[in-house]
């Protein structure tokens, strides 16, 4: 009992003497190696706070190779948030090699926050299913647009960011927990925003008679946004879409357009 006593007491001591900072290393990394997925997915998202600090850039990038898709999605996220530049790299092979849609996702929304313009080339290809070269997407990449699960995981975020409606809210989740891609190639138009590229910008005008309404509206509030009144001819058709949400969209945008 004595013993035990003693320990205690040392432990004690030893924790007494950590700095606030020292502890805060060790409780994240603690959590890194934590066997339990959701400790391990809070640990690396915390570490996204932790900006222009090497060691815990390493410890993200670490977590990129974890065995659990879910922690390797926040590592990703992470190293965004902590404008990881020297990461890109990394996040590339994550976008190349991994299986699971979210993780690929996230790091290409991260390699997009650190200002890669490779993040264009994935977006761009996810909205058109074909790479700017022509060169068609293999399989596996198109399989990934059918993960409703991912879709599911990504929270909506990125496929709801571009309603210009609260109330489209709703039917955007209804339209979202089907089996189709929509969601996630409305965030992919949306991502193109910011695009310098000519074929984005034809890529955007073709993708405004899309299949899917909610591809369509977001195609043409990323036209409105980019502010290029040459695509307006793509949008001018959509004033009589057979979608009330296409239709106030595209009103919006030949308004914003004809300025």
């Amino acid at each position: 009992m004595y013993r035990v006593m003693a320990i205690a007491v040392w432990a004690a001591g030893i924790l007494a003497a950590q700095t606030p900072v020292d502890r805060s290393w060790s409780i994240l990394e603690s959590g890194l190696k934590d066997q339990a997925m959701e400790r391990r997915v809070k640990a690396v998202r915390a570490l996204g706070l932790v900006v222009n600090n090497e060691r815990s850039r390493k410890m993200a990038e670490t977590a990129l190779a974890d065995p659990k898709p879910e922690v390797r999605a926040a590592a990703a996220d992470a190293l965004g948030q902590m404008g990881a530049k020297a990461s890109v790299p990394k996040l590339i092979d994550a976008i190349k090699g991994d299986k699971d849609t979210a993780v690929v996702f996230a790091s290409a929304s991260a390699i997009s926050t650190l200002g890669d313009p490779r993040a264009f080339e994935f977006y761009y290809a996810v909205l058109m299913g074909e790479r700017k070269t022509g060169e068609s997407l293999v399989d596996s990449q198109m399989k990934m647009l059918q993960d409703k699960r991912a879709v599911a995981q990504m929270g909506l975020q990125a496929g709801l960011g571009f309603v210009p409606f609260g109330s489209l809210g709703y039917t955007v989740f209804k339209t979202a927990t089907k089996d189709d891609s929509s969601p996630v190639r409305a965030a992919a138009a949306q991502k193109l925003i910011r695009d310098s590229d000519p074929k984005s910008a034809e890529a955007l005008m073709k993708a405004a008679s899309d299949g899917k309404w909610l591809v369509r509206a977001a195609v043409i509030n990323a036209i409105a946004q980019r502010g290029d009144s040459k695509s307006l001819p793509a949008v001018l058709p959509r004033l009589d879409d057979e979608n009330e949400s296409v239709r106030f969209t595209a009103a919006g945008a030949i308004l914003r357009l004809s300025k």
